[in-house]
């Protein structure tokens, strides 16, 4: 019998799901190259960065901020940082867009797009091949994760 994952341990997988489905396209395959980050970016977060997304200008900026060692791609520990940056502040809107009332509330934050509120953990788009993180590129992920 496997143990049932957390909500919040499938959302942590996802995002390293939603990684690696771009960075094995060019490149290293641990790494993002500028082409699959502005490809993650305009897909996975068009809510979150509205403004940047249709600016490659832009996303070319966040990239290098991001690219801490100067390589010209980004490793997962460099792209968490973007993640870690966009949480905190939606976590901050989300208490600026709180409803009036007493007690800890939050409103919408920036994933709050026309499609409503996030869908539930079940039906995920971002199913590559359940947990083992194998790709079709004939690489494997060794992160642990076997069910």
């Amino acid at each position: 019998m496997t143990d049932q994952m957390s909500q919040m341990e499938c959302s942590i997988e996802t995002i390293i799901n939603i990684f690696h489905h771009y960075s094995v396209r060019l490149g290293h395959p641990d790494t993002l190259m500028q082409k699959e980050f502005k490809q993650l970016v305009k897909k996975e977060l068009p809510n979150f960065l509205k403004k940047q997304k249709k600016n490659d200008k832009a996303i070319n900026e966040i990239m290098e901020d991001l690219d801490t060692n100067q390589d010209k791609q980004l490793s997962f520990e460099e792209f968490i940082m973007l993640v870690a940056k966009l949480t905190v502040a939606s976590h901050e809107e989300m208490h600026k867009t709180a409803p009036p009332g007493d007690g800890h509330r939050h409103g919408p934050g920036f994933g709050q797009g026309d499609s409503g509120p996030c869908p539930s953990q079940g039906g995920s788009d971002h199913s590559h091949g359940g947990h083992g993180h194998s790709h079709d590129h004939g690489h494997g992920h060794g992160h642990g994760h076997s069910h």
